[in-house]
């Protein structure tokens, strides 16, 4: 009996002690979880910095599409685009200050070189050449804005994104239409794919 009292003392030291070996992997868990939650807002402001650079250009291309493309299809695609992403791009203000987020207030580099080689064409060649870079920028915008909808981790972010998205999707159809009727690739290019569309 004397050594049954020690014995049993040891055991409940024993599992005691290993519950307590076990806790620190807990604590540490909890710093990856936050990392990865840092990480994920962190993505959110990302996806909304993008945005907001985004529709600046495209307000700054349409503002120029609008005033020297010589197809009515450009001319009236490009107000679109004026009217929507500066709707969007006010929309989009009004979430960073709510978040704490200081939007930039230019267009970046890049950006800035599209519009200044975009300003130094005119005619057919302005009018593809803004269709082609629209094409790209709506295919992106689409991705991106579709990927924030069903995976954003700020509510209110991905709820903008799902509000903004099919908006994107209709300027990306109406991209491919006015592209297709400026031609890229001359008019022999543009009848087959017509013809292709009407069966």
């Amino acid at each position: 009996m004397k050594f049954s009292i020690p014995v049993g003392a040891l055991a409940v030291a024993l599992a005691a002690g290993t519950a307590y070996a076990q806790q620190p992997t807990h604590p540490a868990e909890h710093k990856d979880t936050a990392k990865s939650t840092a990480a994920k807002a962190a993505g959110d402001q990302k996806f909304v910095m993008e945005a907001a650079k985004g529709g600046m250009a495209e307000v700054e291309l349409g503002k120029l599409a609008a005033d020297k493309a010589s197809s009515s299809d450009v001319k009236k695609f490009g107000q679109r685009m004026v009217d929507d992403h500066g709707k969007a791009n006010d929309e989009l203000k009004t979430l960073a200050q709510n978040k704490n987020i200081t939007l930039p207030t230019a267009v970046d580099a890049q950006d800035k070189a599209t519009i200044d080689r975009l300003s130094k064409l005119s005619g057919d060649a302005f009018d593809r050449a803004y269709m082609q870079a629209m094409l790209k920028d709506h295919r992106k915008d689409v991705s991106e804005f579709r990927a924030e909808s069903k995976s954003g981790k700020d509510p209110d972010v991905k709820a903008w994104a799902s509000k903004t998205l099919p908006t994107l999707e209709e300027h990306l159809k109406m991209a491919q239409d006015a592209n297709k009727a400026v031609g890229t690739s001359g008019t022999a290019a543009k009848k087959p794919t017509s013809t292709k569309g009407r069966r």
